[in-house]
């Protein structure tokens, strides 16, 4: 104990001395440590694995796999957890609210304003159905199996990924883990239109498990929506008009690519580094395009390298992200970031910097 506390004092006399001699420090505890920063350029992020984290026991999850804002900034998780599919966060991390009971293969969460309420939009797997409901979780329109397109001959073919609403409401079904239809249907759910999938013959969605998430991209005014589709295995966007002709692809090399999300002029989307084994740990980070498609930033990922105007094969870098599924962005550019086959984990925040 002597040999302890004469220890201390030296060392604090040796400091004080330090001070007194003009130099200036300070001591950071092990519980201060500051926060990992991640991303590149002017989009750089704080990360906070704890952010979303909850007694396991009272707000279960298993795959975190997507999550959307509401007007009013209530955050909405979907997982495949039947005790309560959709955890409802406000900003600070801390549940509101919680609901859902019966749907076992949750995947797909879209959100949509129909004048002055919103919905949701539940794409199930295992049902084999899209559910639209209100924010308190009331099914007010099932969506079943497509039959009447005569490109189904059973119910377990059609296995929804995700939901896109265009401005007229209007909305695409992306049948990814199916027979990689992109279904078009009007607002009260009357089929209109059925395009891409297996054995077409027109090669948009070539290999199985590719036609992952959808969404409407409408950061150019003057021109008319597009419907943006996530290409997986492709590692590929692909532009529609909203007639379903084919447009134009951004190729993004080294990225299985999760649904795209639009938020102001920019693109975000949660990839698995395509580098890695399927299914193996610590495999993914986000990636940021900007109004031309050029990736600006990558999140948990190595930096975006272009020559001759061709993007560089892209990996993961910073062991931050297990299987990202999906983003989320607050109005203060914030990133929300789920996971599916990640033990359990809730989602992560990634604080703009």
């Amino acid at each position: 104990m002597k040999n302890s506390r004469r220890s201390f004092v030296k060392k604090t006399g040796a400091a004080m001395a330090l001070g007194a001699s003009g130099f200036s420090f300070n001591i950071i505890s092990n519980t201060e440590k500051a926060p990992l920063v991640i991303g590149q350029g002017n989009f750089r992020y704080k990360v906070h694995k704890d952010w979303g984290r909850q007694d396991p026991a009272k707000y279960p999850v298993k795959d975190c796999h997507e999550m959307v804002q509401s007007s009013d900034g209530r955050l909405f998780l979907l997982t495949n957890e039947t005790k309560n599919n959709v955890l409802v966060y406000d900003r600070s991390g801390k549940v509101l609210s919680a609901w859902g009971h019966s749907f076992p293969g949750a995947h797909g969460l879209t959100l949509c304003k129909e004048g002055d309420r919103e919905y949701l939009f539940i794409t199930d797997l295992s049902l084999h159905k899209v559910y639209k409901t209100t924010l308190d979780g009331e099914v007010v329109m099932t969506i079943p199996y497509p039959q009447e397109s005569g490109l189904y001959r059973l119910e377990k073919q059609f296995m929804p990924t995700e939901v896109a609403v265009a401005p007229n409401g209007d909305f695409f079904v992306a049948d990814g883990y199916g027979l990689q239809y992109i279904i078009k249907y009007d607002a009260q759910g009357n089929l209109l239109k059925v395009f891409g999938g297996l054995g077409s013959g027109d090669d948009l969605f070539a290999s199985r498990w590719t036609a992952h998430g959808v969404c409407i991209d409408t950061r150019n005014s003057q021109d008319e929506p597009k419907l943006i589709v996530s290409a997986r295995h492709e590692n590929l966007f692909k532009w529609f008009d909203l007639e379903g002709n084919f447009l134009y692809q951004v190729n993004l090399p080294g990225a299985y690519l999760s649904r795209p999300v639009i938020k102001g002029g920019e693109l975000y989307t949660a990839v698995l580094n395509s580098e890695m084994p399927w299914g193996a740990s610590n495999s993914g980070f986000v990636s940021i395009l900007d109004k031309e498609n050029q990736v600006m930033s990558n999140p948990g990922g190595t930096a975006p390298q272009y020559t001759d105007g061709v993007l560089q094969r892209m990996k993961q870098q910073e062991k931050v992200f297990i299987h990202p599924h999906d983003v989320c962005i607050d109005g203060d550019a914030n990133i929300y970031v789920c996971q599916w086959n990640s033990e359990k984990t809730y989602p992560i925040k990634l604080e703009r910097v």
